[in-house]
């Protein structure tokens, strides 16, 4: 037997957190390339501040999304 289709509202749902697993994804990239930058750069941190900068603005873009979806999507 198969499971009856999921209903809209948990269809939304799913939406939501796929955009929010994408954006986790993407920061979790920027991540790895800031350890990689430190490893390949003896720990130097001023040698890598363009990974340091991308993943604070990609944390950023996900707080501000979050914030949205906490306040029902109005501005």
């Amino acid at each position: 037997m198969n499971p009856p289709p999921p209903s809209s509202v948990h269809k939304d749902d799913a939406d939501e957190e796929d955009e929010s697993v994408k954006q986790l994804q993407q920061c979790s990239f920027l991540y790895l390339s800031l350890q990689d930058c430190l490893v390949n750069s003896n720990r130097n941190w001023k040698a890598c501040q363009k990974e340091v900068q991308d993943l604070k603005a990609c944390n950023e873009r996900r707080q501000q999304n979050a914030k949205k979806h906490a306040d029902g999507g109005n501005p």
